[in-house]
């Protein structure tokens, strides 16, 4: 993440209000915020993050000017309730000595404020103090301001400056803030009400970290960190592994080096062929062996707006960014029937040298780009189809069971599986077709079917011809009454979290009436394993306690006194 504001970024604006504004910075324009005033972008470019400003004065004509940087002490100075009791409170208490709050003397009436609408509105135009002078002339014409207590005239004073000040601080956008921001407007059901404690679950689940770079011929094991993802929350979960795997943020150190390599570029126009088979040689790099993330999508592209906030267009990608080498886009056709979709089938006709030179500019060009589309599309699909991910990462509101079906074979053993859920029905069912009753009867009912099938093939081998191969045994049957397999997946788990805030005051502790409702958010969570066809026996140490068994046992079998070791795994 960078450490200062630089131009055509996405900044988070944090209002008096508590809520956030986030803009791109342009250059040589001015962000508008409202009720609370507008500045030039310039004023606030190559400053560093966390400041707090203050629009001094909107009206003058040097708009350069308008910022003024409110130091740590005065914002530390301003504390919301004052030490100690106003004067003139006189606080009855009970038997026991507790205080008894009451606001029998305070009388909510609109007529306790003196200053009216008009008054307020015309203090608006001719202020230059920020709203400061608002809220002081507010204060002194309250009738009814002594009767309040400490903590009624800090709420008070709090809503006014909340309305009035004209402030704002810059925070860097990250992935915590963004799933606040758009829970707190009104998108929240493209992101499936997703929160921040969820996302938490999801990488922690997930085993979602930083896998490490993985060099041609420095690495002879496979490549680690390559993680599959169904993501229908506009890009928000994508955003938060990338982030866990340290492939969010562009590195200063590139944007340097891009500057430095585009102020340094010759004048002139550079041959198109040698352009071109740069650009080529440039895309063949852009798929990353390891760290990196698989999103599948049922559409021509994956719908990921929320990253251009962090910098990555998908339309047009930044070469410089690490989601262009690290993040890969395979739709379900390409995945489940390659051959039928049209770009990984149709394959363009290589074009020897020679006759390349012959063709022009635009022909040559269009040839270039279609063969490396090919190549990159052949390329990210065939790596999917091969399987062997450490991941899977699900968000969607398709049916779990049918996503699950198709990409959990794709995983390598101890794979973690997460799938998130606004509600909680479609993860029970997902976690009944998993469960230990379904499995022993799917591998019970699988080892009949293969005996059955090798008696068959010894009762017939005599009478068949014995250079036939044999036949597969039919499980036809087991697909008809098993929607999944469940053997393939180990303590299927559902978890939630929820962080509510709460208001801690004496006599008065309750969750915060102004407290977001919505979806509670489940997330489910197993364990990828390959079930074996042949006897488990259980290895290790025995125990050091033994048992104390019955004169009458001894005669008794090692499977029935508890203590053989020749046990055939079940579950």
């Amino acid at each position: 993440m960078h450490s200062y504001i630089r131009p055509y970024q996405h900044v988070a604006l944090r209002l008096p209000s508590e809520l956030s504004k986030i803009v791109r910075l342009v250059p040589n324009t001015v962000v508008f915020l409202g009720k609370y005033g507008s500045f030039p972008a310039n004023t606030i470019i190559s400053r560093p993050f966390y400041l707090t400003f203050e629009i001094v004065d909107v009206s003058a004509e040097n708009n350069d000017n308008c910022l003024r940087i409110v130091s740590p002490a005065e914002l530390h100075a301003e504390t919301l309730i004052a030490d100690g009791e106003g004067e003139g409170d006189d606080v009855e208490v009970n038997e026991e000595g507790i205080p008894i709050r009451t606001n029998r003397e305070i009388v909510d009436d609109a007529s306790t404020q003196k200053m009216t609408a008009e008054e307020i509105e015309a203090l608006k135009k001719v202020s230059t103090g920020a709203g400061r002078e608002i809220i002081e002339k507010l204060l002194e014409s309250h009738s009814a301001l002594d009767q309040k207590t400490a903590f009624s005239l800090a709420k008070y004073t709090l809503r006014k400056r909340k309305k009035f000040l004209k402030r704002f601080t810059v925070l860097p956008v990250d992935v915590s803030l963004l799933t606040n921001y758009m829970l707190e407007g009104k998108e929240a059901m493209k992101t499936m009400e997703l929160r921040d404690e969820s996302i938490g679950l999801i990488g922690c689940w997930g085993n979602v970290h930083h896998g490490g770079q993985s060099f041609e011929g420095a690495v002879a094991s496979k490549p680690n960190g390559r993680y599959l993802v169904v993501d229908e929350t506009g890009g928000l979960v994508v955003a938060a592994m990338a982030e866990r795997m340290g492939i969010l943020y562009p590195h200063d150190q590139e944007d340097e080096d891009q500057e430095t390599a585009e102020g340094s570029e010759e004048n002139g126009e550079r041959q198109q062929t040698n352009a071109m088979a740069q650009a080529l040689a440039r895309r063949r790099h852009m798929a990353a062996s390891g760290n990196s993330i698989t999103v599948i999508h049922a559409n021509k592209q994956p719908s990921l707006s929320l990253l251009r906030y962090f910098g990555y267009d998908q339309d047009n990608p930044d070469e410089s960014h690490p989601l262009y080498k690290h993040m890969k886009t395979v739709s379900w056709m390409q995945l489940l029937d390659p051959h039928a979709d049209t770009i990984y089938a149709n394959e363009p006709e290589v074009i020897p040298d020679e006759t390349l030179a012959t063709f022009k500019s635009n022909r040559r060009s269009a040839y270039y780009k279609k063969r490396s589309r090919w190549e990159r599309v052949r390329r990210v699909v065939d790596e999917a189809r091969a399987g062997n991910f450490d991941g899977l990462i699900v968000a969607t509101l398709m049916e779990p069971a049918s996503v699950l079906k198709h990409t959990v074979p794709l995983l390598a053993g101890s794979a973690p599986v997460v799938v998130y859920s606004p509600t909680i029905e479609p993860l029970t069912e997902l976690a009944d077709l998993y469960s230990t009753p379904r499995r022993t009867a799917y591998i019970t009912r699988k080892r009949e079917i293969i005996a059955q099938h090798s008696l068959q093939q010894s009762l017939q081998g005599q009478s068949q011809d014995s250079e036939k191969k044999p036949q597969e045994p039919d499980f036809s049957e087991l697909d008809k009454n098993f929607a999944l397999d469940p053997s393939l997946l180990l303590s299927p788990t559902i978890e939630t979290s929820r962080v509510r805030a709460w208001q801690v005051l004496p006599g008065r502790t309750h969750p915060l009436m102004s407290g977001r409702g919505g979806a509670e958010g489940y997330i489910f969570h197993a364990i990828r394993v390959f079930p074996s066809h042949q006897n488990i026996q259980a290895a290790g140490n025995p125990s050091r306690k033994k048992r104390k068994v019955a004169t009458q046992q001894d005669s008794a079998t090692p499977a029935e006194s508890g203590s053989g070791v020749d046990v055939e795994m079940q579950s």
